[in-house]
């Protein structure tokens, strides 16, 4: 299995720490409003990570935040008149139906900042130790960041460059620092917000010590992945590893990965543009089935763009996948229970190319992209080789190796099966018996009366179906 390490700038052998063990940790959303489709990559694409390690039986301890002490939190909370958790818990549920309904499985751990603080007044004392923090006049603790030798090793940043005056690239932070490029550890509280008691002031944390005191606590000092959006390379992720390694003595992730960019209609998505989509607006138009199979069209290092076409297409692909399973399921309804025939077990062997397809795909730094061109690939094979005389067994082993590889990528193509009232039921096999006798009038007159009931009949070769209108 290979990965892109932004670390080292390749595709490396994937070796965790811990043979058969995996520790991952992917930062999460802030969470003062309803997750839009930018923040929804990063957690498609690495649940389906982990879902693939799993898969290859590997046994994944998930670490995701929801980072829930923050200024639009807070600024929020002071709109509202309500106090700052009030904000977070309710985006904090709202951000887990939308996970739900997009089928992210929920982290092993989702920890909350505001829950972690004691742990991070432990790390900055421990940096302040060692010499790598120092405590401002105000009480405002900062990192001393060329006090940490390795500092832009994941961003391939110079410090030199950096203070060389491109200030888009500066590092947040107070006055009093010591040098420009020091960033903030701990911060003194303002009036109307959330605060902690520290030794420094009376406060909250900076946002970059969060995560590493997180991943520390849930996975531990040295862990096999971290991940998230490019946007969090620098600083956030280049500020945890010098916050973690400097109080560690470790090196902290051993391969980084970042998804790219998500732009709408080849333009940033932004609420002033008015392109802005949270992933609640997308679920009113389609089910997120949809828009988890669009995320993964793409490979998860290539910017994606978001458009209505392209939308559509997904939900074309999709619904490609969901009426094979379908079909699959009508055939076994009236297939034959007795052993597979010699050119079937034959058959089935050949599908297995495509599993073997699918897994190259994934090993070769998860090209979802491919993975599911080889779904299709499968899709196409099964529908050319079945039919009415197929037998259930042999029907069976082909849905199962179609919603095998879909599980893996976190797609629910078999949807629960409706029942029809009796006398819709007993309607179409009216009908059904009118066509064997050849009374079209009749069997038209039932198409027609079903129409109003809201069902439509659709003939196949399979025999007759139904959908809702």
């Amino acid at each position: 299995m290979k990965i892109y390490n932004t670390l080292s700038g390749r595709k490396e052998e994937f070796v965790p720490i811990e043979e058969g063990k995996v520790s991952m940790y992917v930062c999460g959303p802030t969470v003062y409003n309803l997750i839009h489709i930018g923040n929804a990559r990063p957690m498609l694409i690495f649940d389906t990570v982990r879902r693939y390690m799993e898969y290859k039986g590997l046994e994944v301890n998930y670490v995701s935040n929801f980072t829930d002490v923050d200024d639009k939190i807070i600024k929020k909370a002071v709109e509202e008149g309500v106090d700052a958790s009030v904000i977070s818990e309710r985006y904090i549920a709202e951000c887990k139906k939308d996970m739900e309904g997009m089928n992210v499985k929920p982290a092993t751990t989702h920890p909350l900042a505001t829950q972690e603080i004691g742990g991070m007044l432990e790390m900055i004392e421990t940096l302040i130790e060692k010499g790598h923090a120092y405590r401002g006049a105000d009480g405002t603790v900062y990192f001393r960041t060329r006090s940490f030798k390795g500092y832009g090793k994941l961003s391939h940043k110079n410090l030199d460059d950096l203070q060389g005056g491109n200030r888009s690239l500066l590092v947040s932070g107070e006055d009093q620092k010591e040098d420009p490029l020091d960033f903030v550890l701990w911060k003194p509280k303002k009036e109307g917000e959330p605060y902690w008691e520290s030794p420094w002031c009376d406060g909250r944390p900076g946002w970059h010590i969060e995560c590493s005191v997180m991943s520390k606590k849930y996975l531990g000092e040295e862990i096999d992945i971290h991940a998230g959006g490019e946007d969090l390379i620098f600083p956030h992720h280049e500020n945890e590893i010098a916050q973690s390694e400097a109080a560690n003595g470790k090196p902290f992730a051993h391969y980084w990965m970042h998804n790219a960019f998500l732009n709408i209609d080849n333009k940033k998505m932004s609420k002033s543009a008015g392109n802005f989509f949270t992933v609640r607006d997308i679920s009113e138009k389609y089910d997120l089935q949809v828009l988890r199979f669009f995320m993964l069209s793409a490979h998860y290092r290539s910017p994606l763009n978001f458009s209505a076409e392209l939308m559509q297409a997904a939900q074309n692909g999709y619904d490609r996948i969901v009426t094979a399973v379908e079909n699959l399921n009508f055939l076994m309804e009236s297939a034959k229970a007795e052993e597979e025939s010699a050119r079937e077990k034959e058959l089935e062997e050949q599908a297995k190319a495509y599993v073997a397809k699918f897994e190259d795909a994934m090993e070769d730094d998860f090209n979802t992209a491919d993975a599911l061109a080889a779904i299709f690939e499968l899709v196409k094979f099964v529908n050319t080789n079945t039919d009415g005389e197929s037998t259930k067994a042999y029907l069976q082993a082909l849905k199962n190796e179609i919603t095998m590889l879909t599980d893996i990528c976190g797609l629910i193509v078999e949807k629960k099966q409706e029942l029809l009232p009796e006398d819709i039921e007993a309607l179409i096999q009216e009908r059904q018996d009118a066509r064997k006798a050849k009374d079209f009038a009749r069997a038209d007159e039932i198409r027609n009366e079903l129409l109003e009931k809201g069902i439509v009949l659709e003939d196949t070769r399979e025999g007759v179906k139904w959908k809702r209108a």
